[in-house]
């Protein structure tokens, strides 16, 4: 029975800001560091053999995953990166404060934008400071310029069952470190969660989400890691 540990990246310089940040890459900031560091702590302490790991194009995923496995002892293990497990592309909303474009915009149309299932945020502007088209890693990749959390998952899910899927069936556990919108999106889709409640769970930075699944990939237990951080756990399906 394979299990599968859902990290979301440490806090980035981004979050600490509180501004959108979305495919933008802001790095780790020193807590950040430290609260990958705990999850690899706490991912070494569990009945595991974590033998695959998958994340992101961006650094602070990136960076989370190296630190939690360095903390694992498995530094040596197999990483396969994707853009399809990006963070949600926050579009026009890209770079701003939170709390500045709510006072603009209204906390109403700014919680749609966040919170709705299928309503994206305004496209990024071609050319903007936050424009990703010249960035080498993109190359060849049909960037978006706005993403709903709906649009999301329809490039997270493809990429789980192409790539992430069949390592897990043949039995080996594996670690995904990511970011809130694309394992929100994992979420969803393992357990089954509706449209208007997926937007309302939170996976909180740095503390791994820990899922047995049975031989078909259907979820049979999950836990937070660090119990003093949890958040609600989804339901089982």
């Amino acid at each position: 029975m394979p299990k599968l540990a859902l990290v979301r990246h440490g806090q980035s310089a981004w979050n600490l800001e509180n501004r959108f940040t979305g495919w933008w890459d802001a790095d780790l900031t020193e807590k950040g560091e430290a609260e990958a560091k705990k999850a690899g702590q706490l991912l070494k302490s569990v009945d595991a053999d974590f033998r695959a790991s998958f994340t992101s194009y961006q650094t602070r995923a990136i960076r989370t995953l190296w630190l939690a496995l360095a903390e694992m002892g498995r530094a040596w293990m197999p990483v396969e990166k994707a853009w399809q497990l990006n963070e949600r592309h926050y579009g026009g909303l890209t770079g701003l404060d939170k709390a500045e474009t709510a006072a603009k915009h209204g906390d109403e149309q700014v919680h749609v934008w966040r919170r709705s299932y299928d309503v994206p945020p305004p496209p990024l502007e071609k050319g903007s400071t936050w424009d990703l088209s010249t960035d080498p890693r993109y190359k060849g990749i049909d960037i978006p310029d706005t993403e709903s959390l709906k649009l999301t998952l329809d490039r997270v899910l493809p990429y789980w069952d192409a790539e992430i899927a069949p390592v897990l069936k043949s039995g080996k556990d594996v670690v995904i470190a990511a970011h809130g919108n694309s394992l929100r999106a994992l979420v969803k889709h393992l357990f089954s969660v509706p449209d208007d409640e997926i937007t309302s769970l939170e996976i909180p930075t740095g503390n791994p989400l820990l899922i047995d699944l049975d031989d078909n990939l259907k979820p049979v237990a999950v836990r937070y890691l660090d119990a003093d951080r949890a958040r609600d756990l989804p339901a089982l399906p």
